[in-house]
């Protein structure tokens, strides 16, 4: 998940050198935050579930990838997310039709990593000739990670939305407080 630090601050500093202000960041406004929650605890939750047997990693990761595309539907109004709905649903996809996100070995070992199959968690198999969608599968080395043409997507997305909001003129009203022009002065002296 090195992929994912590396995004979110080059968009923070690519926002910052543009004018923005971190102190945006409290002006953003999501909806279905308990339903991202819910996505992110399914991904952890397939970790700890990791066994080769069972089915149940790969139904947590693909239930959490359909909470993401419903977080995203939710905010769609919100720029970049459309983009990384794209990502989510490519790799929803080679995860679906592959029973699990293929891996290039030569791209772990490309990333700085060592490659050995018996290491490989419930979530992930290896990019072989039967592979499906090989195009969409963990193949791009990243140093400390493998990523796929998904998280590219993803990346991309989370990269335009953050830059966005922290780019954003301050709201002068916060939190959805109304106000009409020369208000302020409708008051006693």
């Amino acid at each position: 998940m090195t992929w994912i630090a590396a995004v979110i601050t080059i968009s923070v500093l690519v926002a910052l050198l543009r004018g923005g202000k971190l102190s945006n960041i409290a002006d953003i406004r999501l909806s279905g935050s308990l339903i991202l929650a819910l996505a992110w605890a399914m991904q952890i939750g397939a970790i700890f579930a990791s066994d080769q047997e069972s089915i149940l990693p790969i139904m947590l990761v693909m239930a959490s990838f359909v909470a993401l595309l419903i977080f995203v539907w939710l905010n769609r109004h919100q720029q970049g997310l459309w983009i990384a709905a794209i990502g989510i649903l490519m790799n929803l996809t080679v995860i679906g039709v592959n029973e699990g996100m293929p891996v290039l070995p030569e791209a772990v070992e490309l990333a700085g990593g060592t490659f050995d199959a018996t290491t490989l968690n419930a979530k992930h198999v290896v990019l072989d000739n039967s592979t499906k969608l090989a195009f969409l599968s963990d193949i791009i080395p990243f140093p400390g990670s493998v990523i796929s043409l998904g998280d590219v997507f993803l990346a991309i997305g989370l990269g335009v939305f953050i830059e966005n909001h922290l780019t954003r003129p301050r709201k002068l009203f916060r939190h959805g407080a109304s106000g009409r022009p020369g208000s302020a002065l409708d008051g006693t002296r």
